[in-house]
């Protein structure tokens, strides 16, 4: 029998990963077409974008699983049309991408390159930075992106700690869970790293109480989800002199509007929402290796557990 896939995401994203999740489904010998129309009664699997115009799932009665695009699905999950199996993203690529981006900027902020890089008074400071070792870092989050950052970081000799809301045990990185865990993972923090997913509990993780454990002068980097910080609470920080820097991905509104005063801060740098992005040419394996677990009656990657919300 021919399964019947249904593309639910924009004409970009049609253009990108219409060859490669074509040649990955066939590569698993699964005879499948992959279409983006289809009547819903037909369509076995789903793969989506939660900016998608499909928003009533309640028709596709006999789909197996809705396979997102996008690594985060706080758009989708509470979607109560949605009864299927929602699978979210870890792209390959993507998590290679983050590692880049988290290890880049930690050490920008390490090395203090600002002010070599920006001299204009041409000002000769031979001070030298504390070594890798001396330079606690706190990655909040411990999910496949935290986790494969913290490591990257704990191999340059970055001392890590790692913080989730749950227990989780990784070899080599000492993790903390729950209120006090967070207390204490912050207590020591030179650079803090946000890599939480966005839920009801993990909203404004770093507030005003939160950035006030933090050693005077830490650095914020936040590739994660823009409603982890607390906006308002973060710009006193910094004007306050308890947060050197906030280097920062995400933002509750994107694009970021040409008037927030992030933007003009002296000590917060924008960047676009680039730390990473999902690459077609390996999620599409992601995809196509679901989609073939679920005709063999295995269990998929990266399920969503509904109740947590990721």
């Amino acid at each position: 029998m021919t399964l019947t896939i249904l593309f639910a995401a924009s004409d970009a994203n049609w253009a990108e990963y219409a060859a490669p999740l074509r040649a990955a489904i066939a590569a698993k010998g699964l005879p499948a077409t992959l279409t983006r129309e289809a009547a819903p009664e037909q369509v076995d699997y789903i793969i989506y974008a939660p900016s998608s115009a499909l928003q009533d799932f309640a028709p596709y009665t006999r789909c197996k699983a809705v396979l997102s695009l996008w690594a985060g699905v706080e758009r989708i999950v509470g979607n109560a049309s949605l009864t299927q199996p929602l699978c979210r993203m870890v792209d390959p690529g993507l998590t290679e991408g983050m590692v880049e981006w988290v290890v880049g900027h930690t050490l920008r902020h390490h090395l203090g390159m600002d002010r070599h890089i920006v001299n204009p008074g041409h000002v000769w400071d031979p001070t030298c930075p504390p070594i890798a070792r001396e330079r606690p870092v706190t990655m909040l989050g411990m999910g496949e992106l935290g986790t494969a950052c913290a490591r990257a970081l704990a191999a340059l000799n970055f001392p890590v700690t790692g913080w989730s809301r749950t227990p989780k045990q990784i070899p080599g990185i000492p993790c903390l869970h729950g209120d006090t865990g967070l207390d204490q993972a912050l207590s020591t923090a030179q650079i803090v790293v946000t890599l939480l997913p966005r839920t009801p509990e993990t909203e404004n993780t770093l507030n005003a109480r939160t950035l006030s454990l933090l050693p005077k002068g830490a650095v914020i980097l936040n590739p994660g989800r823009g409603p982890l910080i607390d906006d308002d609470a973060l710009l006193a920080a910094l004007d306050a002199g308890q947060i050197g820097h906030a280097t920062l991905d995400v933002f509750r509104v994107e694009p970021l509007p040409q008037d927030h005063p992030f933007w003009s801060h002296p000590r917060v740098t924008v960047t676009p929402h680039i730390a990473a992005d999902t690459r077609a040419s390996s999620a599409s394996h992601v995809i196509a290796e679901n989609i073939r677990r679920g005709e063999a009656g295995e269990a998929f990657l990266h399920r969503v557990d509904r109740a947590r919300g990721y």
